[in-house]
């Protein structure tokens, strides 16, 4: 959670910086915590209707630090200066530059490093007839997705590409080869949520359908 916590000091403080930096020319200060309010009602908005469970307290907590810097924003609005330039000075240009770059750079690292999933076990078993997937929920609400590949796949390993949550929740498997030639993998993992329709395929986009 501290790490969540300074991410979030970090985003709202750029957001609150970027904001009041173009507000300069208007001489509306009270754009910049408003701004970083409505960004941080959004996220909080976004991880209890759109994410939900545990993984959207991180998110939702996320917001809550976003939503601390724009209050703060607030109460430090009667001690910035009355009469200010409207001209901005090299280093604020600068910064306009700097701080959306900042900005996105956080957010794709915070995304790329976001697994939404676990591996709970892998190996091959013999068996016959088609590929298929089944759905356990765990702990806490949890849910175990196991997948078995079936026919045509013997000697193969399973390797979890990508799972995607925006909309439906979607597993992509990557299919690698294996020594063993005479049984047909399987892996199950863990997911903090399924979004219906969950879609399980591979990258060569063969569908893999419920058991």
């Amino acid at each position: 959670m501290l790490i969540i916590f300074l991410i979030g000091l970090f985003l709202g403080t750029i957001i609150f910086s970027f904001t009041l930096i173009v507000a300069k020319k208007t001489g509306k200060a009270y754009i910049a915590p408003v701004v970083t309010l409505f960004v941080a009602l959004f996220v909080i908005m976004y991880s209890i209707f759109k994410i939900g469970g545990f993984e959207g307290m991180g998110y939702g907590f996320l917001g809550a630090t976003i939503l601390l810097v724009a209050i703060i924003g607030f109460i430090s609005l009667p001690f910035l200066p009355k009469k200010i330039s409207h001209e901005l000075t090299k280093v604020e240009k600068t910064l306009l530059v700097i701080l959306p770059i900042m900005f996105f750079i956080t957010i794709g690292a915070l995304v790329y490093s976001n697994k939404s999933y676990w591996i709970i076990d892998q190996g091959q078993l013999e068996t016959s007839g088609p590929s298929y997937y089944y759905v356990q929920t765990i702990s806490e609400g949890a849910k175990q997705l196991h997948i078995q590949l079936g026919d045509g796949y013997a000697g193969k390993a399973i390797e979890v590409e990508k799972v995607k949550k925006l909309g439906n929740t979607e597993v992509i498997l990557k299919i690698t080869d294996r020594a063993d030639d005479t049984k047909e993998p399987y892996i199950t993992i863990g997911l903090y949520e399924i979004v219906e329709p969950l879609q399980v395929r591979t990258t060569n986009n063969e569908i893999i359908h419920p058991k």
